[in-house]
Parts: C-alpha cells; structure tokens; sequence
C-alpha cells in the first residue's frame, strides 16, 4: 500500500471508530413485565406514514366479564417519552399491582412536539383520545368494559389525561374511522400535570418578575395567529371544561415542584369547589417533579403514592382489593 493509501485507510478506521463511539445510544425499550398476557405494538391509528401504537397487557386470569382499563399517557413535556415508560419507574410497581388487581393497563404512544415541526400539543391530545376511541371501538377484542376507562398521566402526561378525563368525547378528533366513537371515562388521576395554561402565573413557582412562558410556543407553534393565542391556551386547558357532573378527578403533586408548581393543583381544587366538581388532590411535602426530594425526605412516601393511586383507580372502577 502506498504511504498516502495507508494515511486514507487510518483515517477512514478512526473516523469509522468515533462514529461509533459517540454515535448517540438508543434507549432501551422495554416493555413491562407482568407475568401476564400482552398485546403489544397495536397500531390505533396512521397519520402519514406513521404508525402510533399503544401495548396493552392484561390481569393474569382471563374472565368471562370484562376488564376495568387503565390508559396511560407518558411524560416528557409533550416533546419525548413513550409508551414503554410504562416499565420504568414508580410506574412499573404501580401498573403490576393494578394488573394483579383485575386492570389490564394500556400504555399510549402519541406525536410529539418537536421545535421548528408541525406538531403541537393539540396533536398529543388527539392521538391520545383516537387511542381512547380505538379501544372504545374495539372493546370486545381486548376484553375490556367501556363503562370502566380511567386515565392516568405524569407531568405532560398528566395534562393529557385531564383532557381526555374532562373534554368531551367529540372534542379533539383526529382520525376520521374513529371520529363518531363515543366513549365514557370513569376517572382520572393525574401526576403533577399542568391544568391551566391561560394563567401563566400558575408555572411561576417563585413568582419572579422576569418570569417567561416556556410551554405556550407547543400550544401555539412558532408562527401561529397572536388573536387565536387565547382561544388555542384555553382549548388546551383541562380546567375550562370541569363541570359540576365530571367525572372524578385526582390530582398528586408535589410542593416544591418547579416545573409544574403546585399552584395548578390547587387552582384545580378551587375552582372545582366554585362547581361542585367531583376533584380531590394530595399534596406531596418537600417534592420536586418525578417526586424528587427536596431538602428532606418526600411526604407522603413514594410507596404511599403508588397505594393512594391504586386506591383511586380500585375506587372509580369499583373493584375490591
């Protein structure tokens, strides 16, 4: 080999060995472990050429009466994330017990947001109420009871669920096979999700006078219409469509969440007092987002969330422990 053929092929190997090395690692997905019987990777719907798909797994005994389900929306600021954060976590302990308990859990995949992309938060909340119309459509399949859909939800996810909870069945549709399905959703629980996104003092934890808005240009786009601002942040607030008669809502989250203050929690219980509203939230002592302690040990505990959660969804499904 020629030296200048030899100085090509060494630079060739370590331009070859860096891509490698830094090349970005791809996070595992891993679905969860029940112990139980799966579906996994079903396709509810196509935009484009995408397909968006949600994993279902079920109680460990097969019954002839249908299933409670339990339709989970991820976090990640409605930008990452995905169904198979249903493995990780607080969410993994909780999911487990709920399938012992006679749920089969539905974990959703959704669009995301990405800067500069088509995608807004309207399209998560649509492809999450097409995956609720889906199952709805196909109940018998799954073996599950139309009259028994809770949501639950973190952060992102969280909002989601309020909405899919709180806006009505025909709001918000996205696929036209699945527009005219109508459903019923029992309760909700959301885990410090936002509620509110016309009053942008709610994510000023520390009320700072050079406070921005970082979550409106995932509502509205970059170059969206500044009149339809108001009528796009109110469309994507679960807190203007809370009724007297909506179903139960519960909201955990955490006091010393800086990402989502607690203050949206707390707008929620009032105006629910002002309606009558059917919501109830707890309140998580020296907790950040995820439930990161802050300054002392987080009160109640994690496991007493994952028991007040289950409690919640064992309650509105009316099952026994």
């Amino acid at each position: 080999m020629t030296k200048s053929g030899w100085i090509a092929a060494a630079f060739f190997s370590a331009v070859s060995s860096f891509s490698l090395a830094d090349a970005p690692k791809q996070k595992a997905k891993i679905a969860l472990e029940t112990g139980a019987g799966t579906d996994l990777g079903v396709v509810y719907k196509s935009v484009g050429q995408r397909e968006l798909a949600f994993d279902v797994y079920y109680p460990p005994e097969r019954t002839a009466k249908p299933y409670p389900v339990l339709v989970y929306t991820h976090g990640g600021g409605w930008a990452a994330g995905s169904r198979f954060g249903a493995s990780k976590g607080l969410f993994a302990p909780l999911f487990q017990q709920l399938v012992q308990d006679g749920f089969c859990v539905v974990s959703v995949d959704y669009r995301l947001y990405k800067k500069g992309g088509s995608i807004r938060m309207r399209d998560c909340v649509i492809d999450s109420k097409d995956a609720v119309r889906y199952l709805a459509k196909n109940c018998e399949r799954f073996g599950i009871d139309p009259e028994r859909i809770l949501v639950f939800g973190d952060s992102a996810g969280g909002h989601i669920a309020q909405m899919l909870l709180l806006s009505p069945p025909e709001s918000l549709t996205g696929d036209p096979g699945l527009a005219e399905v109508d459903y019923t959703i029992a309760g909700g629980l959301s885990w410090y999700g936002p509620c509110d996104f016309e009053k942008i003092d709610l994510f000023n934890h520390d009320d700072r006078p050079d406070f921005r808005d970082r979550f409106g240009i995932r509502i509205t786009g970059e170059d969206s219409d500044p009149n339809e601002k108001k009528r796009l942040y109110r469309e994507m607030s679960p807190v203007s469509y809370l009724k007297r008669d909506s179903p139960p809502l519960m909201m955990i989250q955490g006091d010393q969440d800086t990402t989502i203050p607690v203050k949206h929690a707390r707008h929620m219980e009032k105006r629910a007092k002002e309606l009558g509203a059917p919501v109830e939230t707890l309140i998580v002592k020296n907790s950040g987002h995820n439930w990161r302690m802050v300054g002392a040990e987080i009160e109640p505990s994690k496991q007493e969330i994952i028991r007040a959660s289950a409690e919640f969804f064992r309650r509105e499904a009316e099952v026994e422990e």
